[in-house]
């Protein structure tokens, strides 16, 4: 056997996903679709029942050798008439003359293709689950854990951790939407011939094509060309690279709370045998979200080729298949294997509550300017000029290296609306964290419901 050459055969993937999207599990997809179409002929009297019982026993990979398939397929340069002839050798009697009776290429290839899709979105899905379970547990457990809000890479104001992690809950709910919202158009089949009239399957040929679509628990292209339409893939392949950019915005943030100088939360890491760097012995480095990171990318990248896949000439062209060998495999694939390596960084994230704390007293108060301008206007100060007084004060703190607090003290336009016992209130972080809680109990909550189960 020859070593190799894709990350997706000896690094990553799950063998559940890969085995759907597998040479043997395309093949065994299409033999379903094969067996399917014969019974519905046989529904319609096309054939006889006794002919496609046999061509079901035939659908499968231990009647019919996956080297025999590949045999012809080497003569004929077509892999799914390979597949046909394969089949109608195993048949007895007269069954192999019935064999992909009335249909296309294509009527197999994206049918069985929705099934791969619509088993591989049920796989989707529960990685999506698992990833919301861990988020609600971390997020309703780290409810009250204050942290540094900050935006533009700069300290804000306070937050609870809790709650940063209940946006990431909202934003997955919003997820498992679409992946409900796209089953029924990126699982859709077709049983209409080599160019969408379905002229060889002759009167019934909507009624077969409607039986083999309900037998199959999918929904149809009801006016194809020679192939479902590819503006159905785009949608998809685009929701994968939606969903797995929102895993590398959640990596991304471990990254950056993980470095030296912040040091507010660090990845799983085995002291006892990990190593983090072959020269430099003290490194724990975010190895895992820093592989998120990287394999959204490639997800994204699929997306590119999928648009330019929906464009095909007349009825169809080719141009789509190679590509599409490559793009809707891999990204499922590589998906699956962002959601369960998200869902372990966040099940083992560390989170260091004493580092939280020391980084908002490094702020020496200035964190507070915000609601120091508030209590200032409940005092009856204007808005834009308490905004000011705020400002200048801010600045004068940091010029001189000193606490907010400090510097607000030294003016006499706040001491005369304000006292120190006001300010100390005013200034606490704890006091000033909105409705961080309340969101996060209904981020929670919504998880739960949606989930069916307490966390």
């Amino acid at each position: 056997m020859e070593d190799p050459v894709c990350p997706l055969d000896y690094r990553y993937g799950r063998d559940e996903m890969k085995m759907i999207f597998s040479e043997r599990g395309r093949i065994r997809y299409q033999m379903k679709v094969e067996a399917v179409l014969a019974a519905a002929h046989a529904s319609m009297g096309t054939i006889s029942k006794k002919d496609a019982e046999e061509i079901a026993r035939t659908a499968s990979l231990d009647v019919v050798k996956l080297e025999r398939i590949k045999e012809i397929e080497k003569e004929t340069n077509h892999d799914l008439m390979a597949l046909i002839k394969a089949m109608t050798e195993q048949c007895r009697g007269d069954a192999g003359k019935y064999v992909h009776l009335g249909a296309t290429s294509n009527d197999i290839v994206d049918t069985a293709a929705a099934l791969q899709i619509r088993d591989a979105l049920d796989i989707i899905d529960d990685g999506v689950d698992e990833l919301l379970y861990i988020f609600a547990k971390l997020a309703k457990r780290e409810k009250c854990t204050l942290e540094i809000g900050r935006t533009h890479a700069q300290f804000a104001i306070p937050i609870t951790f809790g709650f940063k992690i209940a946006g990431y809950i909202a934003e997955m709910l919003r997820h498992k939407e679409r992946l409900l919202e796209i089953s029924p158009r990126a699982c859709a089949g077709k049983m209409a011939g080599a160019v969408g009239t379905g002229a060889a399957l002759g009167k019934n040929f909507n009624t077969i094509q409607i039986m083999v679509m309900r037998d199959l628990c999918l929904t149809y292209e009801p006016a194809a060309t020679q192939v479902v339409g590819r503006d159905r893939y785009t949608e998809l392949i685009c929701l994968l690279a939606n969903i797995a950019t929102s895993l590398e915005r959640y990596c991304t943030e471990v990254r950056n709370l993980q470095r030296s100088e912040i040091g507010e939360v660090s990845e799983p890491f085995d002291i006892e045998n990990q190593v983090g760097s072959t020269t430099l012995a003290q490194k724990r480095n975010p190895i895992s979200s820093e592989s998120v990171t990287g394999l959204a990318r490639i997800v994204r990248g699929f997306v590119i080729p999928t648009f330019e896949n929906q464009v095909l000439w007349h009825e169809r062209d080719l141009s789509n298949s190679s590509a599409e060998r490559f793009t809707i495999p891999h990204a499922f694939i590589i998906l699956d294997e962002m959601l369960q390596r998200t869902g372990r960084i966040f099940s083992g994230l560390e989170i260091h509550t004493e580092k939280m704390q020391k980084n908002i007293e490094s702020s020496r108060g200035l964190i507070m300017a915000e609601p120091v301008m508030m209590k200032l206007t409940e005092k009856g100060i204007g808005r834009q000029e308490a905004h000011e007084m705020v400002r200048v004060a801010s600045m004068n703190a940091i010029e001189r290296d000193i606490g907010l607090k400090e510097a607000l003290l030294e003016r006499n336009e706040i001491k005369k609306v304000m006292t120190e016992k006001e300010l100390d209130s005013v200034m606490d972080p704890a006091n000033y964290i909105g409705g961080a809680k309340e969101i996060v109990d209904k981020m929670v909550s919504a998880a739960e419901e949606v989930l069916g189960r307490k966390v």
